[in-house]
């Protein structure tokens, strides 16, 4: 994507300042954006201003233009972005950036979820993603869903806990350091700890699952 604009809503904000189908968003209230749609949402959505400042490009021609934005639950001003080709090269680009933002996510929520931020009754386990699945409409939206959950399970996988194979990772690195392996008992008892640990999880999970569907 870029932020070059493909069309202008009827009666908005943009069409009523001038802005026009084609042209091309520098900056935002000062701040470039990098040529980013998703910069571009991110800063109209914050801005705390009456008016938002644009700057854009217009066949080569550098505009300056005030947008007084619309006050619903977020800015906005009426515009959207010209969808980038749908080609083999943009969807590995794309499909990359997208899995690690994705990834990246699971890992904030999982930060907030220890330190309080997240609840654990938001969680969901195999009964409340079965009914998530369920919802799907049509191959590609089950073929997605699924893949979020294979991607899901992945990174969870990889977290130093055990007896995930994280946690594996974790102890082989000890005992690299150690230069010498733990004690067969010690692994088996932290291991063991760890397996009742994620069972009583699951089994909380799986309860509240049970719960939001009746």
């Amino acid at each position: 994507m870029s932020g070059k604009i493909k069309s202008i809503y009827q009666n908005s904000p943009a069409e009523v300042a001038g802005i026009q189908a084609g042209d091309n968003i520098l900056s935002i209230n000062g701040e470039s954006v990098e040529d980013n749609p998703y910069k571009i949402v991110n800063l109209i959505s914050q801005s705390k201003t009456d008016e938002i400042a644009l700057k854009i490009e217009r066949n080569g021609e550098i505009k300056a233009i005030n947008v007084k934005p619309e006050t619903q639950k977020n800015y906005k001003i009426g515009v959207s972005f010209k969808i980038a080709d749908n080609n083999f090269i943009n969807n590995i680009y794309y499909g990359f950036w997208d899995t690690t933002e994705f990834s990246l996510s699971i890992v904030d929520n999982l930060k907030m979820m220890f330190t309080g931020k997240v609840s654990a009754d938001q969680l969901m386990g195999p009964v409340g993603i079965s009914q998530v699945v369920s919802k799907t409409q049509g191959i590609v939206e089950f073929i997605y869903m699924l893949a979020l959950i294979s991607l899901s399970l992945g990174v969870t996988n990889l977290l130093p806990f055990p007896p995930l194979d994280g946690g594996k990772i974790v102890i082989l690195i000890i005992e690299a350091i150690r230069r010498k392996p733990i004690k067969e008992n010690t692994e088996i008892a932290i291991q063991m700890a760890g397996f009742c640990l994620l069972i009583g999880l699951s089994i909380f999970v799986t309860y509240n699952d049970i719960l939001r569907i009746f």
